[in-house]
């Protein structure tokens, strides 16, 4: 019986905390569906908070590992490019100029197409890296990420693609019917998203390993800080902030 105790305490441990993610999670995904449900200036405000609640932890990482003055200003000029970058590319995607109308996605094209992806990236990876393991990719930046895990998020990001190619949801929608190079693009797609999703994902980890620290801040009760939850989706917004909508502007 004096080892039931214990064990007991660690069970109620365990429930409390996944109540408190859980608690936390819904009302992320509820004020963030909220914002994107809106659109215009509420999820204009919404992007930009969340930039700048990122920028803050930004911070707090470099000034734990920054060489000196410069160095930290160096960083923080990167983070204020990569972040608000990221944050001007959810933006448009909602409101304009990375829509081919010029008016914006609808919700629902820009949950579909945008960041269903890069959820399903998660989601696969976790699932398959937990049932498959195997070799990991960098264990001395991020331990639990495998080769496996990363296949894994591949194959649901591809899965999430081709299902919005064969209903003709978002930037494919222009282009109507279903191919055989359709196909094929959409598990490009997918594959990239999921390299690039699980790059940004490594270089937070890298970041934080330099700094010392577990989690970017504790913002979000059970699920660490802002960066800790959206680096991946930081780190693909970017790519398409240079790929897309930079060109857009200079050209």
């Amino acid at each position: 019986m004096a080892g039931a105790e214990p064990r007991l305490t660690r069970l109620r441990s365990v429930g409390t905390d996944l109540s408190v993610r859980l608690a936390s999670a819904v009302v992320m995904v509820a004020v963030a569906g909220a914002a994107l449900w809106l659109g215009g200036w509420v999820w204009f405000g919404f992007c930009a908070i969340l930039a700048l609640g990122v920028l803050w932890e930004w911070n707090r990482i470099v000034k734990a590992f920054a060489g000196g003055p410069l160095a930290e200003i160096a960083w923080l000029f990167g983070g204020a490019c990569y972040v608000g970058g990221a944050a001007l590319a959810m933006i448009m995607v909602r409101s304009g100029a990375l829509a081919a109308e010029g008016g914006g996605y609808s919700a629902v094209v820009v949950l579909a197409s945008f960041l269903a992806p890069i959820v399903a990236v998660d989601v696969g990876a976790y699932f398959a890296g937990r049932m498959i393991g195997g070799p990991k990719i960098a264990p001395k930046i991020s331990p639990s990420k495998t080769w496996a895990g990363l296949g894994g998020g591949a194959f649901a990001a591809s899965c999430v693609a081709i299902f919005n190619e064969v209903l003709d949801i978002g930037p494919g929608g222009t282009i109507p019917g279903v191919s055989g190079s359709g196909i094929a693009l959409a598990v490009l797609a997918g594959v990239l998203i999921a390299v690039v999703a699980q790059a940004g994902d490594f270089f937070e980890s890298w970041m934080k390993r330099r700094a010392g620290v577990k989690d970017s801040s504790g913002l979000i009760p059970g699920h660490g800080g802002l960066f800790d939850r959206l680096d991946g989706f930081i780190a693909v917004f970017f790519v398409l902030f240079v790929v897309a909508l930079l060109p857009a502007y200079l050209g």
